[in-house]
């Protein structure tokens, strides 16, 4: 089928429009939980990680404005919906509801992602294909990179109804994936282990090549003689030599021909390592012994923790090859499904900045001590020993503010009491899209959206004679915003100042009072399952159909 006839397909689901008002909350950081190193180990500590307690959609809108762009890396392990009942999250519930979950969160994380980012996302069979067509629709098919498979067994399951499975898959897409592409694969022991040097070239180990190819090659035909003496009348039947006679004479002089021990052999040329390409394509097949297996993930986690405290850890091993090909140190990785907080740890081994967001109260119990064993140098597991890591660096730990609304006992919209002047200055500013920058020396200044526009944020009720006074203070330089509780004049009085009442500007703005989106099937409401429309043969509305309503 052409490109020109080609059908775009789509998921529908029931509730796939009903999309959140998201409130971009701002982040509050608890020092008690905050954890840096209490020296510098090298020039390449890094201090500015995050980790965010709180749900991870709000976590995410609350991300957006300052770093819409930048994330080279995302990797997410969300909720496979098997129904099976996990401890620290119910991993089970209605398919349409999952959709729209991950649709809304997949969104955000696409906005994140720097032009030249990749996101990674690990899924089983049970949701797999739905995600896929679910990812083509906000990625972009064109953008549709590879499906990785991870086999995460090494036995099979005795236990098993049908089959024992033994993979995971993970789903990568690029932001623009002609701008887009993987580091290589480091080359292992056993690709380097062909490369010797029995003639102790100074070029160092190389490997013999066949000087013989099937394609076609004109000047690809002519006798050789070895230095033995014996002549060989040219390259066998159906094939050419690789190189021209001239050429061929030219390699052999800089000694890049083997004739063999006794100068005997059919010629083949040299390839050395050191002239090789230092990498490797990477493949879609990624076996246990490469990147480890469950067993393993869960060793790590018994050993961090002395208990199997999460069902479906990843190993470090995995992400270690993820973080290989999508980044490089320096480069920001994000995991807005953190679990154990493999991804953090791993990332801060390999000197990448990372963030990662986590409902479940074990962000503190677990992932806060996993993290401060890797800075203090103290956690051997995983990949402590392949790359060297000795600890360093920090990151600081946040939790979501509250609703910057709340009701009070007549329904009314009021701010909440639990907001002092900065972080009410600082909501404002993310709600109105500046950047919070509050002056030391200009108290209206909260911060900036341009280098004239300033925001200036108070809940008190201001008079004409505040208000002059604050007009002739900014003068003809800036143009500031003024959010307040109430003004006693007409709005358009001050030419450079705009008056806005809170919390009129911006009740109709999100949901406020609204704390959690979380993917646990407890949290969400009830929704009947959908009748069968006769006339789609009975099937349900979430299935697939293309642009004329065929499945």
């Amino acid at each position: 089928m052409s490109s020109k006839n080609k059908t775009k397909l789509e998921l529908i689901w029931i509730g796939k429009d009903k999309r959140p008002k998201l409130e971009p909350r701002i982040l509050l950081e608890d020092p008690s939980k905050s954890y840096h190193a209490s020296h510098k180990v090298s020039e390449n500590d890094i201090f500015d990680n995050k980790l965010i307690f709180g749900d991870n959609l709000l976590a995410l809108k609350a991300l957006e404005q300052d770093y819409a762009g930048k994330v080279k890396c995302v990797f997410i392990d969300p909720p496979y919906n098997t129904g099976s009942a996990f401890t620290h999250y119910e991993d089970g519930m209605e398919h349409s509801i999952w959709l729209s979950l991950m649709k809304d969160r997949l969104e955000i994380l696409h906005s994140l992602m720097s032009k030249d980012g990749s996101i990674w996302i690990s899924i089983d069979d049970n949701e797999a294909h739905y995600l896929k067509v679910l990812c083509d629709e906000v990625f972009g098919r064109n953008n549709f990179v590879a499906s990785v498979i991870w086999r995460k067994n090494y036995a099979p399951k005795s236990s098993a109804k049908h089959f024992s499975v033994d993979h995971d898959y993970i789903l990568v897409y690029a932001k623009d994936e002609d701008t887009w592409r993987p580091n290589p694969m480091p080359r292992s022991d056993k690709q380097n282990k062909a490369y010797k040097n029995p003639d102790n070239d100074p070029r160092g180990p190389w490997r013999a090549n066949n000087l013989a190819a099937r394609n076609y090659y004109s000047k690809g035909m002519y006798p050789i003689t070895c230095p033995s003496g014996r002549v060989v009348d040219g390259p066998p039947h159906g094939s050419y030599w690789r190189y021209s006679e001239e050429k061929f004479r030219e390699l052999d002089a800089d000694n890049r021909i083997w004739w063999g021990k006794d100068g005997n052999n059919v010629p083949a040329p040299k390839i050395f390592l050191s002239e090789v390409k230092q990498g490797v394509v990477p493949q879609t097949y990624w076996d246990y012994q490469e990147v480890g297996h469950t067993q393993e993930s869960k060793k790590e986690i018994v050993d961090l923790f002395g208990a199997a405290v999460f069902d479906t850890p990843k190993p470090e091993r995995l992400m270690e090859r993820i973080l290989t090909l999508a980044t490089n140190p320096g480069d920001l990785v994000l995991d807005s499904f953190a679990g154990s907080g493999t991804t953090g740890a791993v990332a801060h081994k390999m000197h990448r900045r990372w963030i990662m967001v986590e409902l479940g109260d074990h962000c503190a119990t677990h992932i806060v001590p996993r993290l401060k064993s890797v800075i203090d140098g103290e956690h051997k597991g995983g990949i402590t020993d392949s790359c060297k890591w000795i600890g360093g660096g920090g990151f600081r730990y946040y939790r979501l503010a509250p609703s910057l609304l709340e009701q009070d006992r007549w329904g009314r919209w009021v701010i909440s009491k639990d907001y002092d002047a900065a972080m009410l200055a600082e909501a404002i500013c993310k709600l109105e899209g500046f950047t919070y920058a509050p002056s030391d020396t200009e108290w209206w200044n909260h911060g900036y959206s341009t280098e004239q526009d300033r925001i200036y944020a108070t809940t008190q009720t201001l008079s004409v004679e505040q208000l002059q006074a604050l007009s002739d203070e900014v003068g003809e330089d800036y143009s500031v915003l003024v959010c307040c509780s109430a003004f006693r004049c007409k709005a358009d009085r001050f030419p450079n100042l705009t008056l806005k009442k809170i919390p009129k500007m911006v009740l109709s703005r999100c949901e406020y009072g609204h704390d959690d989106y979380s993917l646990n099937v407890e949290n969400l409401p009830m929704q009947e399952r959908p009748k069968p429309d006769p006339s789609q043969g009975g099937l349900f509305q979430d299935e697939m159909f293309d642009d004329n309503g065929q499945g």
